[in-house]
């Protein structure tokens, strides 16, 4: 809750920040012979939404969103081509649901490719609108967030293909606050920006030979993927009606993750113990979106990632297509 605290204190800040130019001017007049500013209105700007952060509003009740991603993850000597796709729908006006369904194709460099495109992990999920942004009032939007994710993907008894693991093999719960707001620049234009914080919790998977944990042929166990705690701070800044720029700054930690089991099923007790360690990592995702209007709009991005000590760099192109009807 304390976070909670800090995010609303920052984003009102900012607004009383973003508001003083306005104030000086009125204050102090226009300077001669300039003409006012005007602002942008938000009708005239369209937004597809930046690459990372999901929105905080609401679909209108009996509308659809639909949009797929198409991305790489580029790492050194593997690339891991994907598909995810929030598939939404409005229930109320403060209540959308949906689903999220993932595909996958792993390329390795000097190892075997997965045999085919797979199955990832399906998420479902809920989110239900707390506030609502007022051009004329500092509360932003705000909303509560409620992800499933199923352990549909493929994981283990992975054989002499390790690239073929596209899922979890674990069941996992997050629970998100959104939270986007709109500023005025000094020359009117709109920046959108949006605050994001998620917790997930995962529970354990039973594992067997070789995963996507590490393991080896005849393993059996379990793995307990460590909790991830996630904020996503985003920008979107409108151009003109068609075109934004966008921008991504994430922050993600994730504790460790346990693997627990028998090295074969002969072995008289459990005789592997893995712990990953905690996980720490920054990410940045520029992005131009391009609208074609209020409901079609295109977003070609890039989030990278930086090496860390336990992990390498990724950079992750991508290509989505929103669609509102």
């Amino acid at each position: 809750m304390a976070l909670i605290s800090i995010a609303l204190q920052a984003i009102v800040l900012a607004a009383v920040l973003a508001s003083v130019p306005a104030v000086a001017q009125e204050t102090a007049g226009p300077a001669e012979g300039a003409a006012p500013v005007q602002r942008q209105s938000l009708d005239e700007a369209w937004w597809t939404g930046p690459m990372l952060a999901a929105a905080a509003g609401t679909l209108p009740q009996g509308h659809f969103l639909v949009e797929p991603y198409l991305y790489d993850v580029r790492s050194p000597h593997a690339d891991g081509f994907g598909s995810l796709t929030y598939i939404n729908y409005g229930l109320t006006d403060r209540l959308t649901v949906g689903m999220i369904p993932t595909f996958g194709y792993n390329r390795v460099g000097g190892g075997a490719d997965s045999l085919h495109i797979g199955v990832g992990d399906v998420s479902v999920q809920a989110q239900w609108r707390l506030t609502q942004f007022d051009p004329d009032g500092w509360l932003p939007t705000m909303s509560i967030n409620l992800q499933e994710s199923l352990p549909t993907g493929k994981y283990d008894r992975l054989g002499d293909r390790p690239a073929d693991g596209l899922g979890s093999g674990s069941r996992s719960t997050t629970l998100g606050l959104y939270m986007q707001t709109y500023f005025w620049m000094p020359n009117g234009r709109v920046l959108r920006t949006r605050l994001n914080f998620s917790y997930a919790y995962a529970q354990d998977a039973s594992v067997a030979d070789v995963s996507v944990y590490g393991t080896a042929q005849g393993f059996r166990g379990t793995a307990k993927p460590g909790d991830v705690q996630t904020a996503d701070l985003a920008f979107e800044y409108s151009l003109t009606q068609n075109w934004v720029l966008a921008a991504d700054l994430l922050y993600r930690h994730a504790q460790s993750t346990r693997v627990v089991g028998r090295s074969s099923p002969a072995a008289p007790a459990d005789d592997v113990n893995v712990d990953s360690g905690p996980r720490t990592s920054f990410a940045i995702a520029p992005a131009v979106e391009y609208n074609w209007n209020a409901n079609i709009g295109l977003l070609l991005g890039m989030r990278v990632i930086p090496r860390t000590r336990n992990d390498a760099a990724t950079v992750t192109p991508a290509l989505a297509l929103n669609m509102v009807f």
